[in-house]
């Protein structure tokens, strides 16, 4: 059972924006944190995965307060899971190059090749940006560090997967009707292709939800939670539904997640309910009873504890666009939106 399909599911990844960016040594490139970026791409999804690709040549990557250079490769993806600002680039030490602007001049179709730099060794990448509900996301996205580098040429399905992407970016604008949705899913191919090749690659004393979802018991067991998170599960059934004994799950559980079955399955359910809240105009007791409570006082409890705020008032505040992007999301309507 496929739990990271499962929690992918719910989290639903909101399309990507690209565009090409051609680099001649020296340069460097700033992109800004997750929430400036997403001002420019959502009026209501406050996080963003940021990622590049390296089609040809070099350079590196740094998170901008960090200063540890990584180095970078063709084939190379470079992922920032968190939507830290950070730094890329090839050669000495140049004034970096504002990100944000390119990605702007992206979504207003005027181009979508960023060019730049002094003249020297040339580095080409596809600049990739997905959005997500920050909420339901956390719980992958927290096992992952500041940086993640893949590298997807060492086998054929990776260089497929870059060969389509490439031809994807360069042809969207002439692709015709549904060319930004093949480009859109092809991004989020490419980032659970990552995540997939990261999880494989874990050290085998790894701890933590990522290490828990390559673990035979743990991952069926999340796996089934995800599945059916409104059953009315007990330990006992969990067990029995993965094989196991209930201390042995337990025990598992502990070691992966610093939690129980029941502990993890009550902050999901909550997660799953703030996301309702915030997207559909289903009553308290409506999403107490999806996401499997039978009281609803009982459910305002649990919520305000998780929250900190009742429902009501998480969903009044969850509605509100964040200052700046509801313009954005506006424009971008209004530019796709048939004559």
């Amino acid at each position: 059972m496929d739990v990271l399909s499962e929690v992918l599911k719910a989290v639903k990844l909101d399309g990507a924006v690209f565009f090409n960016g051609e680099f001649s040594a020296p340069w460097c490139m700033r992109e800004p944190d997750s929430c400036t970026m997403a001002s420019y791409l959502s009026a209501h999804s406050s996080h963003v995965i940021i990622f590049h690709l390296l089609t040809e040549g070099r350079g590196h990557a740094r998170i901008e307060h960090d200063g540890r250079p990584i180095p970078l490769v063709a084939g190379d993806i470079v992922m920032f899971p968190h939507g830290d600002a950070h730094l890329m680039g090839n050669g000495p030490p140049v004034t970096p190059v504002d990100g944000s602007k390119q990605l702007q001049l992206a979504l207003a179709d005027r181009r979508v090749l960023s060019q730049c730099g002094g003249g020297g060794e040339l580095t080409k990448l596809i600049c990739g940006y997905l959005t997500c509900d920050p909420q339901l996301s956390r719980v992958f996205l927290a096992g992952l560090p500041s940086i993640v580098k893949i590298n997807i040429r060492d086998n054929g399905s990776g260089r497929w997967l870059e060969d389509t992407l490439r031809y994807s970016v360069d042809h969207a604008e002439a692709s015709g009707p549904g060319g930004a949705a093949v480009v859109a899913k092809l991004s989020e191919v490419l980032f659970v292709e990552t995540l997939r090749r990261y999880i494989a690659q874990l050290p085998r004393t790894q701890t933590g939800w990522l290490a828990g979802v390559r673990d035979q018991e743990v991952g069926k067991s999340l796996a089934l939670l995800h599945r059916q998170p409104a059953r009315p599960w007990t330990i006992a059934a969990l067990a029995g539904e993965v094989g196991v004994s209930r201390s042995v799950l337990a025990e598992r559980f502990r070691h992966y997640l610093s939690d129980t079955p029941i502990g993890y399955l009550t902050r999901w359910r909550l997660q799953l309910a703030a996301r309702l809240f915030a997207s559909t105009s289903k009553s308290v007791a409506e999403v107490a009873g999806e996401v499997g409570y039978e009281s609803e006082p009982s459910f305002n409890r649990a919520f305000k504890r998780e929250f900190g705020l009742p429902p009501a008032r998480f969903r009044s505040q969850a509605r509100s666009p964040r200052p700046g992007a509801a313009s954005q999301q506006a424009s971008r309507t209004r530019r796709r939106t048939p004559a």
